[in-house]
């Protein structure tokens, strides 16, 4: 009961909160709806950041991996902090000085309107194939774990796994609809400072248990019992080589941050330029501690159960979490998983809309539609999304390697043939829309291939850097022997103060040496 009591309080304060905050805002409007009425300041936009990219998947994928693998799993965090400062000082200005919308956008203004399209299709189909169903049924079993779902209602485990699902998804679904990116900014605000707060809760009690009062003792113990998963440097046939580094996962995490709608869409919600760059150096600081909450539980779960939940990873995190946080304050904690799903969930559907009303139906089907049909289009088509993702959710259980490493491979699918084609944009400006869109449907094709028909025994993020790599050698090709018509599109003066940040190059500097000082520390 007091579990419940906790849960139910806690997600009606953000509820009532985030209400109160923005009951006089207008949302009608495109850029009040779709941009949170390019009001947002550093602190919302790093909030809204970090909880659209933290959640489920990460508490219980990337927990579950660490059990299993170990420290070198933190690359896909810390690495992010350097992506971040390429994204906050380089791709930002490009992005507000054009006052974009939507990453295809640019695609349309730097080649032509069929590689937007292509691209708005693409990612489409990714939020609904990949990252919606993975943060549902994760969600799902976190959920299930805590307030027995299944048992409470008297179905059986499968059954009450859908019937979570199906309510978070109506829940994140009302947010996304009913309140447009401010609404789903400033609830992540909220959320974030929750997920923190709750998050260190679990390392800190079970240290606290394992050190019998004492979490320095408790950690020395954890270390002691199995130093190797401390090791950040993952040997050649590890579930994260420490070579892929150097390869495909720089390229995957310039595309994560600076490239993808429901990330970098906070951003171009920002007041001005300083604000943007500030969120986005926030969340990389962020970024740098993050491993606390979503790496080290797993490894301390390790301490409590060894090789136990080996072939079963991604129920780790829920049976640590039941097991040593306080009844009175799981309840909170559950609010705060909740609040993380639906975080996620609805920032994607908001992009998914964005890109759907702008990209493709004001474009192909109705250019003349005014603001408030297009927020009703924005709204339908979140709908739409939401009830496929539901429909997939359950489908997603049972990866080999892990939820969050299933998620990575599959978003290779769509992340790397989409980057090469934004960084040619960016570097190479003799590449044509022509050799964009042949890079797209090649790069894409070569991936399926190599990935998923092929055993190439090649690691997928080595992979991803070939694939990148071959790209661009073949849009410059195909843009040598076929050049195209030049680019027509015409400079228009900025929609916002484009001052930068007075620290951002102080705090970039700082991010990428800490950085460094992690893996120097924990790789001795």
């Amino acid at each position: 009961m007091l579990t419940a009591l906790t849960f139910v309080g806690f997600t009606l304060f953000v509820a009532i909160f985030s209400w109160y905050k923005l009951r006089k805002d207008d949302i009608r409007s495109r850029d009040g709806y779709f941009l949170g009425g390019r009001s947002l300041t550093g602190g919302v936009i790093a909030g809204s950041m970090i909880l659209t990219n933290i959640s489920t998947e990460h508490l219980i994928g990337l927990n579950g991996s660490a059990y299993k693998n170990g420290m070198i799993i933190i690359a896909w965090e810390v690495t992010s902090a350097i992506a971040l400062v390429i994204a906050a000082l380089y791709f930002l200005p490009i992005y507000l000085k054009m006052g974009l919308t939507t990453i295809p956008q640019y695609l349309e203004n730097r080649y032509d309107s069929s590689t937007k399209t292509l691209v708005a299709f693409l990612l489409m189909v990714s939020f609904v194939v990949t990252l919606l169903p993975i943060v549902l049924y994760t969600g799902a079993i976190n959920l299930e774990s805590i307030f027995n779902v299944s048992e409470v209602l008297g179905v059986s485990l499968s059954e009450g796994i859908w019937i979570t699902v199906i309510t978070i998804g109506v829940i994140g679904s009302v947010y996304a609809i009913f309140g447009g990116l401010k609404a789903v900014a400033l609830s992540d605000s909220i959320n974030a400072i929750g997920l923190v707060i709750g998050g260190l809760m679990v390392p800190i009690f079970a240290l606290w248990d394992i050190g019998e009062g004492n979490i320095l003792t408790g950690m020395s113990k954890v270390y002691e019992y199995a130093p190797e998963k401390f090791n950040v440097i993952g040997e050649a046939d590890s579930v994260l080589p420490f070579g892929t580094i150097f390869t495909g996962l720089m390229i995957n995490q310039l595309y994560f941050w600076g490239m993808n709608q429901t990330i970098i869409q906070r951003a171009f919600g920002a007041k001005n330029m300083a604000e943007a760059q500030k969120g986005l150096l926030l969340t990389g600081m962020f970024k740098i501690f993050i491993p606390l909450i979503i790496v080290l539980p797993g490894i301390i779960a390790y301490y409590y159960y060894s090789d136990t939940y080996y072939d079963n990873q991604d129920f780790i995190y829920p049976v640590l979490l039941t097991r040593v946080m306080p009844v009175g304050l799981l309840g909170f904690f559950a609010a705060v998983v909740l609040g993380a799903i639906l975080s996620t969930f609805n920032s994607v559907l908001n992009s998914a809309a964005t890109i759907f009303s702008l990209d493709i139906y004001k474009k192909l089907i109705h250019p003349d539609c005014t603001d408030k049909r297009l927020v009703r289009v924005g709204r339908l088509s979140s709908l739409v999304l939401a009830l496929f993702a539901i429909g997939i959710a359950p489908l997603v259980g049972n990866a080999p390697e892990g939820l969050y490493q299933l998620m990575q491979q599959l978003n290779g699918i769509f992340f790397i043939p989409i980057a090469s084609v934004l960084i040619a944009g960016f570097f190479i400006p003799k590449v044509t829309a022509r050799g964009a869109k042949i890079g797209l449907i090649t790069g894409l094709s070569f991936y399926l291939l190599t990935s998923f028909v092929l055993d190439t025994g090649i690691h997928f993020i080595h992979i991803w850097a070939i694939e990148f790599v071959m790209n661009l050698l073949l849009m410059i090709a195909i843009s040598h022997y076929f050049p195209g018509k030049p680019n027509t599109y015409v400079s228009r003066p900025p929609v916002l103060e484009m001052k930068p940040w007075k620290y951002a190059k102080p705090v970039s500097a700082i991010l990428c040496l800490v950085t460094l000082l992690i893996y120097i520390w924990l790789g001795s």
